[in-house]
């Protein structure tokens, strides 16, 4: 069967006018037009080839890459918006089309929106939606506490940012927990923190509890070192110093010090903490 919006290993059919005829093991063709015909082949031959509908929805194979593919999320430029909807910039040659009942605000030419690219029952034609969270479900969660997890940062709410996790799920990182700028879009690492009882997930950028002290203590010897043994923070040092010196929160810092100071790797003195020689 070849799927619409993916990658399709097909073996090539036949050469004809307008490009070689593709077809999959059911004996389902799909064209290739000359523009992305191979310098070299064979009949029989297998291409790897991504497959949508062109501007006359027709079933096409090309070989350009696109931005985004059916089942996933990405950052894409609107290129226009018409009576119809909005069109995308997903890297091929017709553009991506989100229609106004699947956009969470209303786009605009020129605007970068988070989207999700799916099939549509009805026109059979890839389209994108910008209402990213119904494509999440924590009903049934794949995660578990501490798990390290992809991040996807889909949108910012009054107490953090939204992200989805592992591409399946929705999870939020609270304001506090936050030591680095974030855009719509960015994909990091991050842990699960916390699971609720209604299946809402925490999730934090570092290691947390015990498992953040090492990384943490690490870290603060690092830059011990690169500021010749001397840093101007102690435990009672406002958060915010904290944060912007080490990207890390308080509690964290208190943790890591403690750690370093049972090891007898620095002293801890009212101005600030010392390497030990």
């Amino acid at each position: 069967m070849i799927k619409i919006g993916e990658y399709n290993t097909l073996e090539i059919l036949r050469e004809t006018e307008p490009g070689l005829f593709l077809e999959d093991d059911e004996g389902n063709e799909v064209l290739l037009p000359n523009r992305y015909v191979p310098k070299e082949f064979k009949i029989w031959d297998k291409l790897d080839v991504f497959v949508y509908l062109d501007n006359e929805e027709r079933l096409v194979a090309v070989t350009d890459k696109p931005y985004i593919m059916r089942g996933e999320f990405a950052v894409l430029r609107c290129n226009a918006v018409t009576d119809h909807g909005a069109f995308l910039d997903w890297g091929m040659v017709k553009e991506l089309f989100c229609p106004f009942r699947e956009q969470a605000f209303s786009m605009k030419k020129g605007g970068w929106y988070l989207v999700y690219c799916f099939l549509d029952d009805e026109s059979n034609r890839l389209v994108a939606s910008s209402k990213t969270n119904q494509f999440l479900d924590n009903k049934e969660l794949t995660v578990e506490q501490f798990q390290e997890v992809d991040l996807i940062v889909s949108h910012p709410s009054d107490i953090g940012m939204n992200v989805i996790v592992n591409k399946i799920h929705q999870g939020l990182i609270f304001t506090d927990d936050i030591f680095q700028d974030l855009s719509i879009g960015d994909r990091l690492k991050g842990f699960v923190k916390k699971i609720r009882p209604d299946n809402k997930l925490d999730i934090g950028l570092g290691k947390i509890g015990y498992r953040s002290i090492e990384p943490n203590a690490d870290l603060i010897m690092k830059e011990l070192d690169d500021h010749g043994g001397f840093l101007k923070l102690t435990d009672k040092s406002d958060p915010e110093a904290i944060k912007n010196a080490l990207q890390m929160s308080k509690k964290s810092f208190k943790k890591a010090i403690g750690t370093l100071y049972k090891q007898k790797l620095i002293e801890i003195k009212d101005d600030g903490i010392y390497l030990v020689e």
